[in-house]
């Protein structure tokens, strides 16, 4: 409604500005078929061309108002163009927001030889083309279906087949004249039908009077009729009656109503003929249409009737005849002379109207059956009120109350309450087709579902409903139903047409299936009997004619929504540049989808196996092109990769749909033979991914350059391109949504883990041996207090590194030994993930194979299940512990590397060396600090424990090197050993770092071997010879300790006598071995040297506790004293 006053404002205001531009002196002369005046009075601003009108005052001021209205007839037809080059914009009729969404329909095709169409040419009550609701089939989305180049065919509603009108009435003549019958109805029932305006001066001029008797008096019948006035207001909108003519017809009425009574149509028409003249107009034309309109109404009910007599007939000839002549009715008849004409007819319908009925029902006339093709006509025109005209598929609000007064005409039009229900629920039915809106088919089946609800049904109303017969074509023959009839008739054929292609039409809004199978269910569908007539099936649940009426629909739209698929698919695959069968499985896999989800469930309330129909016929339709593909297949080429999963997926749809349906598992679809096919081309595409995978992973290798990928990333770039291809190489193959055994699984995970296997082996073969890092040991000397200065010094000799070690060990730096730690262990978190994936992965692949029966496939997996875990860990468990050992070797590496090669200068060489006192550990304790927080900002998190303690460990290495194998340069007195102990205790504090850094019971344990030697140290001369001389008899005696804490061996107290400051120590010495004395060598070793003396080969196999091993020399010793004597060339000469 409010809509409605939006659009009247709109033409109030276009009306105030053309009567401005008419009378602002811009025209100079105002032309009308009377002539030219300057008197706007006459003028109907409604009907005038604004664009017209404006090219007048341009060109010169001369406006022709006949002209101006033709122009604006002409522009009815068509939307408001801008005068733009392009000529494609356009003015919408209605504001968009206010008028909702665009229509969703296709545009009715436009007919350019389109004439004005009469009552003869359209379909009786059948006023609005019929529509489909734009059902457009994309299979490609999951709610609507395919796309057609064409547009879909609109299904067309079939006519009632009404006696056609003879007269050739228009649309537009039956809307006027229904609105006239309404007027005429409301003022035979009592109901005034004032303008408002009349209304408001009638009130003005009793105000008085009703001051006077306000006490006594109530409001509540103008009320009432003010309500009246506001609900008529609403029905000449929504018919598009014009104010002008609205005002004309009820002053008219208004003015005569006591002669009105209860009129019947022809005594309407000849009171507005004899009430209403030609001055009433403000054009001619108009008034010729609308005289001969009324002229059309009486020629209709009161020429045609069989029991006319000749001398009436002729009477009303002659004298509509005079009425549609112009020139005899309005110039040459006078006043008296046409009132005399319209008696004469008056007096020929009062004889009609005066026949008692037929069937002898309440208020029946003589026009309930002899006009009743044009008494339902105007009352649908009526009907179709109720449809707002912004929104043709909503009711207007007030419709309710509209339609309490439209069935005040159904005495005058024969209405009763059954051809009521049954032309109502038609026009609801009309218009949901026209517009597709769901609401108004559900008020549709309410109405039919009252009509053929009725029990029992009155006699005489039966047979008048009887007596109403339309005509239907029904193939060669032709039949006479009744109106009800020919409407369910008429809507269980559109129905029916529907329903063979529901696929089509019922995609975009499938809710509309199910209200109208219930539709269906109510009135019936068409089936023909045996004898060739044509009879109504009731869709009952358990009826078998409704299920064979469903399940030829169910075949009948599976052919023609294959049909359309396969039409343009071989199209699409050209666009698409995809395989023909694989946009096929997809578009009937879709098609699939919503038969489960939609339609199915539905249509087996009337049949049941309607799914495994279904099923049945796709699989068949697809499985004929299918077939010929697969024959074809010998690799896995990307055709295969395309359409064997998209077959696949249709084939699993399918067997859904038909099991959904209530199939038995023992008569289950015949499944295509994917699998077959399959398996055997992926298993050669995983062996060829075998060799490619493994050359890519070289490739990475080779190229690495140890550097961190970045701040946060710090594992090695090519490790990263190696569980890329890794995962690209899973994906690809679980991506190929094929089935697969475990076979496939086994060829997998080869090809994981020998391109890991691989990579690590690459890795440690970059590792040395720890030997390489540690110095030359110099050879045994003995102490004295004063060198002897005019000996001669001798170089300390060294063996040098091959140039292949040489170049590994510059590549094992700090940094990038740090790379390759956190390579390792991102290989370790790595694999966790990949295993996770894979095992995610093949769980679906299996529960994917629907070829096995629920039972067969628990057997099966239960067979299987132990086998796959054995593979798994088989697989990955041994790449774990190969990077476990990896990370081992890299950390052991590691500590030696940083304390005997990084820092040999700095702690190996320098700690000690001339005297203890100069060259404390104090020195080097900043070098180790610049070391570890250079490794820390380095190491993975997880990894720095364990790099500290291998640093850790190979410190204490350090520090009994220098204490055992210090060489000549580096001698021990006891006032030493104490600042010596002083500086294990530092060196051990610092690793523990105030409880920051590593446990302190752990750096004890590292230390204790240092302990040990200190304290050997402090020990007598005396008692460390005898302790010496009792070691090397159990050694000839073959009585060695064989623990590994026992420091009373041979080694260890000669190297503490060699650099104990001591003259008793030298003196044995020299004594029984004849060891040099130190100040004889220049203890210059070199940094590219190895060990050679069985100390450093026994300290190289001790334990990770630092502990000695018990190794002796070979043979072991027959004497102690003989022994020595012997091999004392070999002692003072012997490295390490």
């Amino acid at each position: 409604m409010e809509q409605a006053s939006l659009l009247q404002r709109y033409r109030s205001d276009r009306r105030k500005l053309l009567e401005f531009l008419l009378s602002s002196g811009l025209v100079t002369e105002l032309r009308t078929p009377s002539g030219s005046t300057t008197s706007l009075s006459g003028i109907d601003f409604d009907a005038l061309s604004a664009d017209y009108v404006l090219d007048c005052l341009v060109s010169g001021g001369v406006v022709d108002v006949s002209e101006a209205s033709q122009n604006y007839s002409h522009e009815l037809a068509y939307p408001l163009m801008i005068n733009s080059q392009l000529g494609n914009s356009y003015y919408l009729l209605s504001d968009p927001e206010s008028a909702g969404s665009p229509p969703q329909r296709a545009p009715p095709p436009i007919d350019v030889n389109q004439t004005r169409k009469t009552s003869k040419d359209m379909d009786p009550l059948n006023l609005k083309n019929p529509a489909t609701a734009g059902d457009n089939y994309d299979l490609k989305h999951g709610v609507t279906t395919v796309t057609h180049s064409k547009p879909v065919k609109h299904v067309k509603l079939p006519p009632l087949g009404l006696p056609n009108l003879k007269t050739g009435l228009s649309d537009d003549d039956l809307r006027e004249s229904a609105y006239e019958i309404l007027l005429a109805s409301l003022l035979s029932s009592g109901i005034e039908i004032y303008l408002l305006e009349d209304r408001k001066k009638e009130k003005s001029a009793k105000f008085l009077l009703g001051l006077k008797n306000k006490r006594d008096k109530t409001h509540a019948q103008p009320q009432s009729l003010d309500r009246y006035s506001q609900f008529i207001r609403t029905i000449r909108i929504q018919m598009q009656i014009s104010e002008v003519m609205d005002a004309c017809i009820r002053q008219r009425m208004m003015a005569a109503r006591r002669s009105w009574g209860k009129s019947d149509i022809p005594q309407i028409s000849l009171g507005l003929l004899n009430s209403i003249f030609k001055s009433d107009f403000l054009h001619e034309k108009s008034y010729v249409k609308w005289k001969s309109r009324q002229a059309g109404i009486v020629e209709e009910l009161l020429c045609y009737p069989a029991n006319l007599v000749a001398s009436d007939h002729e009477t009303i000839k002659s004298s509509l005849a005079k009425i549609r002549n112009s020139n005899e009715w309005d110039m040459i008849m006078s006043p008296s002379e046409r009132v005399q004409l319209l008696s004469n007819i008056k007096q020929v319908a009062l004889k009609l109207s005066s026949l008692p009925g037929k069937l002898g029902i309440p208020s029946e006339t003589y026009y309930w059956t002899t006009g009743y093709h044009l008494n339902m006509r105007l009352y649908e025109r009526l009907l179709f009120s109720l449809f707002d005209v912004l929104d043709e598929g909503q009711l207007i609000e007030e419709a309710d109350e509209i339609l309490m007064l439209i069935k005040l005409t159904w005495s005058t039009l024969g209405i009763t309450q059954k051809i009521h229900n049954a032309v109502f629920g038609w026009v609801l039915f009309q218009q949901f087709v026209e517009t597709d809106e769901a609401m108004l088919l559900e008020h549709a089946i309410l109405e039919l579902q009252k009509v053929v609800s009725v029990e029992h049904d009155d006699e005489k109303e039966r047979l008048y409903i009887d007596s109403l017969l339309c005509t239907r074509q029904c193939g060669v023959r032709e039949e006479k139903p009744s109106l009800v009839q020919a409407i369910i008739f008429s809507i269980s054929t559109w129905c029916d047409i529907k329903l063979q292609d529901y696929h089509l039409h019922f995609s975009q809004q499938p809710s509309n299936l199910k209200r109208l199978m219930t539709l269906v269910s109510a009135v019936g569908i068409l089936s023909s009997a045996n004898d060739g007539d044509t009879k109504l099936t009731r869709f009952d649940l358990k009826s078998e004619d409704a299920a064979k009426k469903v399940k030829s629909y169910v075949e009948r739209s599976i052919e023609a929504v294959y049909r359309r698929v396969a039409s343009t698919i071989d199209l699409e695959a050209k666009v698409e540049r995809k395989h023909p069968l694989n946009l096929l499985a997809n578009e009937l896999r879709l098609i699939v989808e919503r038969e489960i989800n939609v339609f199915y469930p539905v249509l087996s309330h009337w049949c049941p196996e309607s799914g495994m129909i279904v099923a049945k016929l796709l699989h068949q339709i697809y499985g004929e092109r299918l077939e010929t593909f697969l024959n074809g297949v010998s690799c896995l080429s990307e055709d295969a990769k395309s359409v064997l999963p998209a077959a696949r997926l249709l084939d699993h749809n399918l067997t859904q749909l038909y099991r959904t349906a209530g199939g038995d598992n023992n008569e289950d679809l015949h499944h295509y033979p994917i699998g077959e096919v399959a398996k055997p081309i992926i298993l050669d595409w995983v062996i060829a991914q075998h060799s490619r995978v493994l050359e890519w992973t070289g490739r990475a290798f080779d190229l690495e350059v140890w550097e961190p990928l970045s701040l946060q990333q710090k594992q090695a770039a090519s490790v990263v391109e190696v569980f890329r291809i890794i995962e690209e190489t899973v994906d690809q193959l679980f991506g190929l949504n094929l089935p697969m055994d475990i076979t496939h699984l086994q060829a997998l995970l080869s090809i994981i883990f020998h391109t890991l296997d691989t990579y690590l082996v690459k890795m440690l073969s970059h590792l040395v041996e720890k030997n390489h890092l540690y110095p030359s040991a110099p050879p045994l000397t003995r102490c004295k207090d004063a060198a002897i200065p005019i000996m001669k010094k001798k170089l300390l000799e060294s063996t040098l590194l091959d140039d292949n070690v040489i170049s590994k060990l510059n590549n094992l730096t700090v940094s990038k030994l740090c790379i390759r730690l956190n390579t390792l262990k991102y290989i370790q978190k790595q694999i966790d993930i990949v295993e996770d994936g894979i095992k995610k992965s093949w769980a679906l692949v299996r529960q994917s194979d629907d070829r096995i029966s629920v039972a067969e496939k628990e057997s099966h997996e239960l067979a299987c299940e132990e086998e796959i875990d054995e593979l798994f860990a088989t697989t990955f468990n041994i790449i774990r512990d190969t990077s476990s050992s990896a990370i081992s070797k890299f950390c052991y590496f590691l500590g030696p590397r940083v304390v005997f090669w990084d820092l040999r200068d700095a702690f190996i060489s320098s700690l000690y060396r001339c005297n203890v006192e100069g060259a404390r550990l104090d020195g080097v304790i900043p070098h180790f600090d610049s070391v570890l927080e250079r490794i820390c900002g380095l190491i993975d998190d997880s990894l720095r424990d364990l790099v500290i303690i291998s640093i850790c460990r190979a410190s204490m290495e350090g520090f009994v090197w220098v204490l055992l194998d210090g060489g000549p340069s580096r001698a021990f007195s006891d006032s030493d050993i104490v600042l010596m102990e002083d500086d294990l205790a530092t060196l051990k504090e610092f690793f523990i770092a105030d409880g920051e850094g590593l446990p302190r019971s752990l750096v004890e344990q590292e230390a204790k071997f240092s302990e040990q030697i200190l304290g050997l140290y402090s020990v007598q001369t005396e008692t460390i010879i005898q302790m010496l001389m009792t070691a090397s008899e159990q050694i000839s005696l073959g009585l060695e300790s064989r623990d590994p804490m026992n420091l009373i061996n041979v080694h260890t107290l000669m190297r503490v006598l060699c650099h104990k400051k001591d003259s008793e120590a030298s003196r044995f010495l020299k004594t029984q071995y004849q060891l040099p004395m130190s100040s004889e060598y220049e203890d210059t070793p070199s940094k590219d040297s190895t060990f050679g003396s069985p100390y450093m080969s026994d300290l190289l196999k001790r334990s990770t506790s630092f502990r000695w091993n018990n190794k002796s020399h070979s043979g072991g010793f027959k004497s102690f004293k003989k022994r020595f004597q012997e091999a004392t060339s070999e002692i003072r000469n012997a490295g390490w």
